[in-house]
């Protein structure tokens, strides 16, 4: 394998469609396209800052590296990538990509970051300012995480996540096979037109939870006194740990909480509109 050490490089593509390469302590100046159409390439203490450094990459690591704001965009329509203990700026990373594994990295702007990427793990990974994060994308494994931004996850599929704490107003929207264990979820309008999402040991906070829901399964979550005017339209088989702030309309399902406050069934709940709802001790039964 070739070895580049203690360089700097800048302008147009400066190593186009390189392969078997070594970079370390290696500045990437203003610029484009650095290292399109490589494969095989090992990138250990660099620096990049211009413009679309890692795309049409076949196999590279990524390791101790630093991405600035300029860097924007910069790893796209590649696959087989391995970063790890690496500091992202630039928003817009991570698109139509096909296997990423991400371990140790903060991405403090992380805004329409991973959109259109399959086969991805994240491990002790913190994004912020994450708005469109995750958008249809699928195959996805998460442990560890921590993120604030909005709109998450939206059209994914498959995804398992593990230990985190997510803050995203509109997170899951349209998703399918999801599950999510022993995480925080806050913001507004979690998991609208969801199918099989099931949050496990999870703690829900947030206005108008879950509505519009497919198969919606909720296990020993909690739910906070903002969660009003939950389940609405949603099919849904749950155990609340907590008491459930509000419930609106239901469609199916069962619901077991702590206590309620108040409970919605009105006129225009949809059919079969049979959504029993039940105290944790089966005390007290509430159907549509």
């Amino acid at each position: 394998m070739q070895q580049i050490k203690n360089k700097e490089f800048g302008g147009e593509r400066p190593l186009f469609a390189s392969h078997d390469l070594q970079l370390n302590n290696v500045t990437i100046h203003t610029g484009e396209s650095a290292l399109k159409e490589c494969s095989n390439i090992i990138a250990v203490e660099c620096r990049f800052e211009g413009k679309y450094p890692f795309w049409h990459v076949d196999g590279f690591v990524i390791k101790n590296c630093l991405f600035t704001e300029g860097s924007r965009a910069a790893l796209w329509y590649s696959q087989n990538l391995v970063m790890t203990d690496t500091r992202v700026e630039a928003p817009k990373m991570f698109r139509e990509m096909d296997g990423i594994r991400l371990e140790n990295v903060q991405i403090p702007d992380a805004q329409e970051t991973l959109w259109h990427c399959r086969n991805v793990e994240l491990k002790n990974v913190q994004v912020d300012h994450a708005d469109y994060l995750f958008m249809h994308s699928e195959n996805i494994r998460i442990e560890n995480y921590a993120q604030n931004g909005n709109y998450s996850f939206q059209y994914c599929k498959n995804v398992e996540i593990r230990n985190a704490i997510i803050h995203s107003k509109d997170a899951f929207w349209n998703t399918e096979n999801v599950t999510v264990y022993d995480s925080e979820i806050s913001g507004e309008y979690l998991g609208w037109h969801s199918k099989n999402l099931r949050l496990v040991n999870c703690k829900i906070s947030g206005t108008q939870p879950l509505c519009y829901a497919h198969n919606l399964v909720m296990e020993n979550c909690t739910m906070a006194d903002d969660c009003d005017l939950a389940f609405e339209y949603s099919s849904v088989h749950a155990t609340i740990e907590s008491p459930v702030h509000s419930v609106k309309n239901p469609r199916t399902g069962s619901i077991k909480a702590e206590s309620y406050g108040e409970i919605i069934l009105d006129e225009h709940v949809k059919a079969p509109a049979d959504c029993e709802l039940r105290l944790l001790d089966e005390r007290t039964c509430f159907s549509a």
